[in-house]
């Protein structure tokens, strides 16, 4: 018999062969061989310093000095970058790269969220997909790192940090499982959608989320027992997976807005001793003073947005970062904005520029703010002697749309390829209709 299929399910079938197909001709660069020299740069170095007429030298991929009285090696190979800037490699801090290409439309190109409401033995870092388009597209806006983390609906699973040049998932970690993902549930009832659009209730949404944040702090409350233990009969592979939540060598990352939700999310760090970061937070502004007493950092993942209620100022959202730190909290941002595909990074940064952040504040927001929430400032996020040499060179400002122009970037001193799909698209129908 033969089988008939729905225009629906060729379209997904389709889309599928596009998304899971690599860009052949971009492959990941080589280790750095010798010495490499940027330069007569101008050097954003990514912790609020400029240095005028600078070179920049890295070797094995490490940077080994940085100044404008530095002199390039006999040996080095010499990058001239006068005229142009330099900044340390952009750091996607909240991102699903890698894990959802074309949206939920197509599942099998989805691998974001699992599910159940217990999810946190899921490593993320095993579902990324090194061969999607979005990624080179995204280096080609100066974006060399990204925070990678699961979705889902209460405890989602852990991420891990990786870079943006890699054959496999393997070579692509650059910090693994790092930390683990939960969210807290609205504690505000809001009507969604419109007759038979509305999405679906529980009978009393308040009281199922009051039961879910219980089911919470029970998991940590028995997953604490359990490590407290010698020896067990049987391993339990979910409350192994939060052991270094409890050893301090992973962080709780909290999806969290409301204010509300926030303040559980700072009692349930404390009540367990945990190292807390609020991402989402457009609400923060509120309780700011709270989050700088506490040291608790936040990522902000969606600038270009409306404001988060009516009652809030239109530019709510682009004077977020200033407001917050002016306060004292350590600021993040990030992006992920469904329609740019998380490319926009460093213009969320040049809004904050904008709205209260002067222009190296704001690059830190995106640099050497981000590797401190993700605890790979020893390694990343700013241009310093002995960090990985990550770095991005611009013809011109790189939170401006008209000056990010970005001719060359470095991952751990590796010359990548700056090609995607978009190029390769303008130079063929360029060609087809003899464009200049």
């Amino acid at each position: 018999m033969q089988k008939k299929y729905t225009p629906f399910l060729i379209l997904s079938l389709a889309l599928l062969s596009k998304v899971t197909s690599a860009q052949e001709t971009i492959y990941p660069a080589g280790p750095q061989q010798g010495t490499t020299a940027i330069t007569h740069a101008t050097v954003h170095v990514g912790n609020g310093t400029v240095i005028n007429d600078a070179t920049v030298v890295f070797e094995k991929g490490k940077i080994t000095a940085v100044g404008a009285g530095v002199s390039a090696p006999a040996n080095a190979t010499v990058v001239d970058a006068t005229g142009k800037q330099v900044y340390p490699g952009l750091i996607l801090s909240n991102s699903y790269l890698g894990l959802k290409e074309v949206g939920s439309g197509v599942r099998g190109s989805n691998d974001l969220t699992e599910i159940g409401d217990n999810n946190a033995s899921i490593r993320s870092l095993v579902s990324y997909n090194t061969d999607s388009k979005i990624i080179n597209v995204l280096r080609s806006n100066g974006i060399l790192l990204a925070h990678v983390a699961p979705e889902g609906e209460l405890i989602d699973g852990q991420s891990s940090v990786v870079q943006l040049d890699a054959w496999n998932y393997e070579d692509a970690a650059y910090k693994s499982d790092i930390g683990q993902f939960i969210e807290i549930p609205s504690l505000v009832v809001r009507q969604r959608g419109r007759g038979f659009m509305r999405a679906p209730q529980a009978a009393d949404p308040l009281k199922d989320a009051f039961n879910k944040i219980e089911t919470l702090k029970t998991f940590f409350t028995e997953a604490r027992a359990y490590l407290q233990e010698k020896n067990h009969a049987t391993n339990n592979l979910k409350f192994e997976a939060v052991r270094g939540l409890f050893e301090g060598k992973q962080k709780l990352f909290v999806r969290a807005n409301e204010v509300k939700q926030m303040l559980i999310a700072i009692d349930i760090a404390k009540d367990f001793g945990f190292k807390l970061v609020i991402v989402g937070a457009s609400e923060a502004f509120q309780i700011a003073p709270i989050l700088a007493a506490n040291n608790i950092p936040v990522i902000l993942d969606n600038q270009h947005a409306l404001p988060a209620t009516e009652d809030d100022d239109i530019d709510q959202p682009y004077k977020l970062p200033a407001q917050l730190t002016r306060a004292g909290v350590l600021v993040s941002l990030s992006d992920m904005s469904e329609n740019t595909k998380q490319r926009n990074l460093s213009f969320n940064a040049g809004t904050a520029a904008t709205y209260g952040l002067t222009k190296e504040e704001a690059l830190s927001a995106i640099t050497l703010n981000s590797a401190k929430v993700l605890g790979i400032d020893n390694m990343t996020g700013s241009l310093e002697t002995g960090k990985d040499a990550n770095i991005v060179i611009s013809n011109g400002d790189l939170l401006d749309m008209r000056g990010n122009q970005v001719v060359k970037a470095f991952i751990q001193g590796r010359d990548i390829s700056l090609d995607n799909k978009q190029k390769q698209l303008f130079e063929r129908y360029k060609h087809k209709y003899k464009l200049k």
